[in-house]
């Protein structure tokens, strides 16, 4: 299935949670299937910190351009393209096609950089809602995501709960813990101390914080991986021989080798104020705040149905996490299914091929397709 990226862009501004707002930027997107005449088949889906609009399917002449959810969506797939006109949108402030901070702001000439105003997942949100606008689309089959993707579906159904039907919540939370907040800060306190950060406006020296960007990856990336899973790659296998080389400096194991690896293929193509920006609208993410802790409260306006997901080895969004939603769902008396998957991954299992999972979600997508078939046109 090849696809081809498309962009929309937007003058008025966009009023954003901090107070500040944003005009004249562009949204990239991709679309994958057929919107049928009822234009009732659309399908968000919502992509994580490192991720694009880039959701499914290849670019034409470019081998190994698979979208980061390809074994997930498309023809005959758990969300099939057969079936459901599927939209990726590109988050405000990343830097994949989306305005963010490697571009000018139109007050002023220059680069953003660190004057990019800071977004949060809300505002992800609304402006997702202006483009389905611009493409006539009123009302969504289902918002799916995982992770921070998964967050922008559970703030769908609170933000828009009339344009809603399902949603669809993956190795998410309803908040981030203090750990999962402090593993954030040490990331972000590794690229602002990078000296070639320059407070934010890196771009004017010809610079980039490749290191900080390269030790942020490679704290994120222990995150995703589960204990298990690094001893089975890696256990404590050396990089070279049999022979320890008592250096405190030299690659000694290769799971030292790996991370590095990830590191350096990281700093090669994300964006060091991007980093900043999407790990800060994680941090804020947290739709009980305003009833005062109390997340059934929160998710009360939800009308749409749930199929929540989690996996019992992450320990970066654990079961328990998923399970406070389910509770508060049910406490509101919700159409809730949730399937927990005993599955080895780690937080990364949402982007894996384990068959139980897939099945999950295409069984899930099948009775979502059964429905619209039973609507009155």
């Amino acid at each position: 299935m090849f696809v081809t990226p498309q962009s929309m862009r937007f003058e008025a501004p966009l009023s954003l949670q901090s107070g500040a707002s944003i005009r004249d930027y562009t949204l990239a997107y991709e679309t994958y299937g057929t919107l049928n005449p009822e234009r009732s088949n659309a399908v968000l889906i919502c992509h994580a910190l490192n991720a694009s609009h880039h959701v499914a399917g290849s670019y034409e002449g470019q081998p190994r351009s698979e979208g980061w959810w390809d074994n997930m969506i498309g023809p005959g797939k758990p969300v099939d393209t057969d079936h459901f006109f599927v939209i990726g949108i590109n988050n405000l402030g990343s830097c994949f096609g989306s305005t963010g901070p490697m571009h000018a702001n139109p007050e002023t000439g220059r680069i953003y950089g660190a004057d990019f105003p800071v977004v949060t997942v809300e505002d992800w949100v609304d402006a997702q809602a202006l483009l389905l606008d611009a493409l006539g689309i009123e009302r969504l089959a289902a918002v799916m995501g995982g992770s921070l993707g998964g967050m922008q579906a559970l703030s769908w159904t609170l933000r828009h709960p009339e344009r809603v039907a399902h949603a669809v919540v993956i190795a998410s939370a309803p908040n981030l813990n203090a750990e999962n907040i402090a593993f954030n800060e040490v990331a972000r306190r590794a690229i602002v101390t990078d000296p070639d950060f320059h407070g934010g406006h890196f771009y004017e020296h010809g610079t980039v914080p490749g290191r900080g960007l390269r030790i942020a990856r490679m704290i994120g990336h222990i995150t995703y991986l589960s204990d298990d899973v690094m001893n089975e790659k890696f256990g404590r296998q050396l990089r070279e021989g049999i022979d320890l080389k008592y250096s405190t400096q030299d690659i000694e194991f290769q799971i030292e080798s790996y991370l590095r690896y990830q590191g350096d293929k990281f700093s090669e193509y994300f964006d060091a104020n991007t980093y900043l920006l999407i790990t800060r609208a994680l941090d804020y993410f947290d739709p009980a705040r305003a009833f005062e802790g109390n997340l059934a409260r929160a998710l009360a306006v939800a009308s749409a149905k749930f199929l929540l997901v989690s996996f019992s080895t992450d320990w970066r969004f654990s079961p328990a996490r998923s399970r406070e939603i389910v509770r508060a769902l049910l406490e509101n008396r919700r159409d809730v299914s949730y399937a927990e998957i005993d599955a080895p991954h780690g937080h990364d299992a949402f982007l894996l091929d384990d068959a139980r999972y897939l099945n999950v979600v295409r069984a899930y997508f099948e009775r979502i397709s059964l429905g619209l078939a039973r609507s009155p046109a």
